[in-house]
């Protein structure tokens, strides 16, 4: 099925920040590729989500498994030729309570497999198709909680994991801008999620901080780091 409308995947979409992102990427008439690491919540999710101007189609994808990765990269090649958005949303392990001098590393290290790896394959298993796109973008989504700038203690394996995807966030942008691939990380601030817990605000800010990097103009910025579309302090 090949589709003049823009092509979006996200990762981790069946909740939260990225299931309101893929809400409001299919309101703005995107295709958009909902993704999960089982197959019956994305088919749930885009279930939800049914009605809106662009298809949602669910899809299974464990961005650990480079293995299916790939297999869905070559899934939506030949379904789409291309892909617009990449929203590497994925992630786990928002560890308020361990801090770095005694936390678990492999606790750690399977953090680092998801939040910042998980990242990095994704988006070298599509950049391919993204490289076909007229106007690709791929968006991080990060934290403050991975600022150099305001870093303190606690939440060592999340805080780590989102400095990283930060900083690999500068070096794709850096190495597509002769491309015009735009790459920005986003932060959506402390939204109520499953995640980010009560008192939080509404997953529809969050989701709007995302998706303004997800469609931004030709004449929008790359490596950089924001929320509501404002600069953030690496």
């Amino acid at each position: 099925m090949s589709t003049d409308a823009p092509v979006s995947l996200v990762t981790g979409a069946n909740r939260g920040i990225g299931r309101e992102t893929a809400r409001q990427l299919a309101g703005l008439g995107h295709t958009v590729l909902l993704c999960a690491r089982r197959q019956e919540d994305a088919e749930r999710a885009a279930a939800e989500l049914a009605g809106s101007a662009g298809a949602v189609l669910p899809r299974r994808l464990d961005v650990t498994d480079g293995d299916g990765l790939h297999a869905l990269a070559r899934a939506v090649e030949a379904e789409f030729g291309r892909l617009d958005v990449l929203v590497n949303n994925a992630a786990i392990d928002y560890d308020t309570a361990a801090r770095a001098i005694d936390v678990d590393l492999d606790d750690v290290r399977r953090t680092l497999d998801t939040n910042l790896f998980g990242a990095w394959r994704t988006t070298q298993a599509f950049l391919p198709l993204l490289r076909r796109s007229a106007r690709a973008r791929v968006v991080n989504v990060s934290s403050e909680s991975g600022s150099l700038a305001s870093m303190g203690g606690g939440t060592p394996a999340y805080g780590v994991s989102k400095a990283a995807l930060n900083a690999l966030t500068r070096k794709l942008a850096d190495e597509l801008r002769a491309e015009r691939i735009l790459v920005n990380a986003v932060c959506p601030g402390w939204i109520a999620t499953d995640m980010g817990g009560p008192g939080g605000g509404p997953v529809e800010e969050g989701g709007a901080s995302v998706v303004w990097a997800a469609t931004l103009p030709d004449s929008g910025p790359t490596g950089g780091f924001f929320r509501h579309g404002r600069p953030l302090p690496w």
